[in-house]
């Protein structure tokens, strides 16, 4: 599903709900939202129409307008391309679709973003639920619905979309090299439903195809693993620089020095060693997915 289309506004009922609240805390969100609001603001004015006004030609409420126009509001992309269409901006309030989508995302998944998206190569070790980068926007839904105290729609919503948008990294040129390796539990827990985990299973099938992605499953009748210790990640990027984390080493803390990245890469390593091969790990999806 589109996330982008789920409470889409119609009407002129003075709705709220299209849109995502700005954190306070999120300084670049705020800005970003607040630059957002002052151009929609500045466009309605100098086509002399009233918030009320404007609020109608586009089918949202006019509280949603100067929220927007306030920053206090991050207004979806049918908001901005309605907006754009009837202030005859001329696509400059369209283009600012780009910056709304990321401002709605939390800052710290924003900057993991960022990371991924300039790393050359990837590793990651998963032993609680697939990598974020490799599940479908049904089994993420499933996932933040287990979180406790639990989310809100709006959050669960933003979270998915959010875990989605991470996933252009498939799509760069040049590719970077993508290495997962995955506990067999999280291949055989069925968030969301059985139909959930059988596409998400498709899905890594068809991921796994791809020629710069690795996937591996450790299995569960291993009686030697080294990633006992918890998730492990390691970004590599194209100045020879790296970032790593494991939940096991140095407290859980995110590290660039080149003596513990070798301590996570050679736990990485042993990892990678212990699993099925890319190819039996397939094979493997496979069989589950016959059996799912």
């Amino acid at each position: 599903m589109s996330v982008d289309e789920v409470g889409t506004a119609s009407g002129t009922d003075g709705a709220d709900d299209p849109g995502w609240e700005v954190d306070p805390d999120d300084e670049s969100g705020v800005a970003m939202a607040a630059t957002v609001g002052r151009q929609v603001k500045a466009w309605r004015e100098a086509a002399g129409m009233r918030a009320g006004e404007f609020g109608a030609a586009i089918g949202y409420g006019e509280d949603l307008v100067y929220k927007v126009e306030g920053g206090r509001r991050i207004p979806r992309p049918e908001f901005l391309d309605r907006a754009d269409e009837v202030l005859g901006a001329g696509g400059k309030l369209a283009m600012m679709k780009r910056e709304m989508a990321e401002a709605r995302y939390p800052k710290k998944v924003r900057d993991l973003a960022r990371l991924e998206a300039q790393a050359v190569e990837l590793l990651a070790y998963g032993d609680h639920n697939l990598h974020g980068l490799l599940q479908t926007a049904e089994y993420a839904q499933g996932l933040f619905e287990m979180r406790l105290p639990p989310y809100e729609p709006d959050e669960i919503e933003q979270a998915v979309a959010a875990r989605m948008a991470r996933q252009a990294i498939f799509e760069r040129a040049p590719a970077p090299a993508l290495s997962f390796v995955q506990e067999e539990a999280t291949l055989r827990r069925p968030l969301g439903g059985t139909m959930v985990l059988r596409r998400q299973l498709e899905h890594l099938l068809a991921v796994g195809q791809l020629r710069n992605v690795a996937i591996q499953v450790m299995p569960i009748d291993r009686e030697e693993h080294a990633g006992m210790q918890g998730e492990t990640q390691v970004l590599k990027f194209k100045d020879g620089s790296a970032l790593g984390r494991s939940e096991g080493a140095f407290n859980g803390r995110a590290v660039s020095d080149p003596k513990q990245l070798r301590i996570l890469e050679l736990r990485y390593g042993m990892i990678r060693a212990q699993a099925l091969t890319p190819r039996e790990s397939l094979a493997f999806i496979e069989q589950l997915l016959g059996e799912t």
